[in-house]
């Protein structure tokens, strides 16, 4: 009995390490599996970073092409300095814009290291100040842009196309900033915070209402005036009248630089007021923000432009 009881007690010990190599081999493979997987991912993965590496060069090497291109047709009016000078003046503003973009990306990744290792209040506080500053600068650059092609500056072809689609006068909506992106990663507010935020909200979201129904009256009357019964064409033997109705639309459409400063204008006082709301490690974290979704936008148009075509 004892003998038997011995074997008995031999086989289950047998059974039970049969059944825990089978669990092993099976857990062995199961991890050479999800290995096998996730280094099928990760070289998917990065074979689509370099095709979309492959196809961001590829627009590069194209938009400065266009740019040449631009430059000698422009060029190429002899006869024409002010044609050569709104060529020169957009081309010169898309290079300050790309020159811009990449001071601002430097800027903007001092200060989210900053905020990651929770430095103090005052050596933040410079870094929020100068990445204000650097929005500064744009606005000036677009100025200076806007008196040399306001058109160019208007229909914000030195932005990437996802950009375009949100686009309101040359660049972004203040209350869209405001209140689609900011309210939900600026938790918690004080109560004089918040309504210091609805309130900015609100007088930018005005101040864009205004704006916009005086480019529509602005488009109106252009509508109007080039559509004149009086304006004949230039070989009519109307020569006078026409030019008199061609001079006034034109000074109606000088107007539109002034439309371009007072939408800047807007957006950079919005900044301000809303640096001023904030504390300064808010303001930090509101400016992270901003800039991600940028990126972001610029990103998905790099995507977008890179996807397969069938």
């Amino acid at each position: 009995m004892q003998q038997g009881t011995l074997a008995v007690v031999d086989s289950m010990e047998q059974a039970k390490g049969k059944t825990g190599d089978q669990k092993t081999l099976r857990r062995l493979a199961q991890n050479r599996e999800a290995a096998r997987k996730s280094r099928l991912r990760k070289k998917a993965y990065v074979q689509q970073l370099e095709n979309s590496r492959l196809r961001l060069s590829q627009l590069e090497q194209e938009l400065q092409r266009a740019r040449q291109q631009g430059m000698f047709i422009a060029s190429g009016f002899s006869g024409d300095h002010n044609q050569l000078m709104v060529g020169n003046g957009a081309l010169t503003f898309d290079l300050d814009y790309t020159r811009w973009l990449d001071e601002n990306q430097r800027l903007v990744n001092d200060l989210r290291s900053a905020v990651n290792s929770h430095m103090g209040d005052n050596e933040l506080h410079v870094l929020v100040d100068g990445v204000m500053s650097h929005y500064d600068e744009l606005f000036r650059l677009k100025t200076i842009g806007a008196k040399a092609d306001v058109f160019h500056m208007l229909s914000g072809m030195w932005k990437t196309p996802a950009e375009r689609c949100f686009m309101w006068l040359g660049g972004f909506r203040s209350s869209e900033v405001l209140k689609g992106i900011l309210g939900n990663h600026l938790e918690p507010l004080t109560d004089q915070q918040l309504m210091g935020i609805c309130n900015l909200q609100q007088s930018s979201q005005q101040a864009e209402d205004a704006l916009s129904q005086g480019m529509e009256a602005l488009q109106q009357s252009l509508v109007e005036t080039l559509s004149s019964t009086t304006l004949g064409p230039a070989g009519s033997g109307n020569v006078a009248d026409y030019m008199g109705q061609m001079a006034i639309a034109m000074g109606k459409l000088a107007t539109l630089e002034n439309f371009l400063y007072q939408a800047d204008l807007l957006r950079q006082q919005t900044l301000q007021q809303m640096h001023r709301i904030l504390t300064t490690r808010q303001a930090a974290r509101a400016l992270l923000v901003i800039s991600d979704y940028f990126s972001r936008l610029r990103a998905l148009s790099s995507l977008w432009l890179a996807r397969p075509r069938d």
